[in-house]
């Protein structure tokens, strides 16, 4: 039974596991970027990745920036934004057509850019 049990055990955080790399890479996003425009409605910078959520003229989108090294490496940091601003993300939208969540490579507020993956932006 203790066997079965750690089997299990494993199973379960090698499923947890691939999941997460998964979400964490580059392959659920599409190739082509979009900008969103909207205002924030909630703001996390906790560990794996800070994110944001953006009220936009589409809806709710989910959005997610680089690791906390590599976002604040942009100067985009607690205190740069607050609920209730209005910012606009460029960046790589999920393959699923309905799901609104994005990767962010740029973040702009009033005016300034905030550069998560600069190797990555692309600009029309």
């Amino acid at each position: 039974m203790k066997r079965s049990i750690t089997l299990s055990a494993l199973a379960g955080i090698a499923l947890s596991a691939g999941a997460a790399m998964a979400h964490h890479g580059w392959s659920w996003a599409e190739a082509d970027q979009i900008d969103l425009t909207g205002t924030i409605t909630s703001i996390s910078f906790a560990p794996p990745h800070p994110t944001l959520e953006l009220d936009t003229a589409d809806g709710a989108w989910q959005i997610e920036l680089g690791n906390p090294n590599q976002t604040q490496r942009s100067g985009f940091v607690e205190g740069v934004v607050a609920v209730g601003n209005e910012i606009t993300v460029r960046g790589n939208r999920s393959l699923d057509p309905n799901e609104k969540r994005l990767k962010a490579v740029r973040v702009t507020v009033a005016g300034k850019n905030y550069d998560i993956y600069p190797s990555r932006i692309v600009t029309n």
